[in-house]
């Protein structure tokens, strides 16, 4: 599998806690939050909707990305998931996997 360098930001709801990670799967790093095999602060604070992510070329400029925002203000940091995610909206279908969204959790197709 290719690695592509990624910058996420996951939300336990609209407007609530935030977390920001740097992986080089960004499927596979969902699916770890998701499924809470990741002990720590998202598996503590239910956060894994996928609610902004930024792709990058490098790794080192993703790491350099992931260090300015978790810099941010929480303020800045909503401007940033609202000026393309304004309704905050699970953004997991976007990358091929089903929406954690509320009513969907536990319906698969099929």
């Amino acid at each position: 599998m290719e690695k592509q360098p990624c910058v996420y930001i996951l939300a336990s709801r609209p407007n609530g806690t935030l977390y920001i990670g740097v992986t080089s799967n960004l499927i596979g790093r969902i699916y770890q939050h998701r499924q809470k095999l990741i002990p720590g602060f998202t598996q503590r604070y239910n956060v894994s909707d996928l609610v902004w992510y930024e792709v990058h070329e490098q790794m080192a400029s993703a790491i350099l990305r992931e260090k300015q925002l978790k810099n941010w203000s929480r303020v800045a940091k909503k401007r940033l998931i609202e000026m393309s995610n304004p309704l905050w909206q699970d953004l997991s279908p976007d990358i091929g996997l089903p929406s954690m969204a509320r009513g969907s959790r536990h319906s698969l197709p099929g």
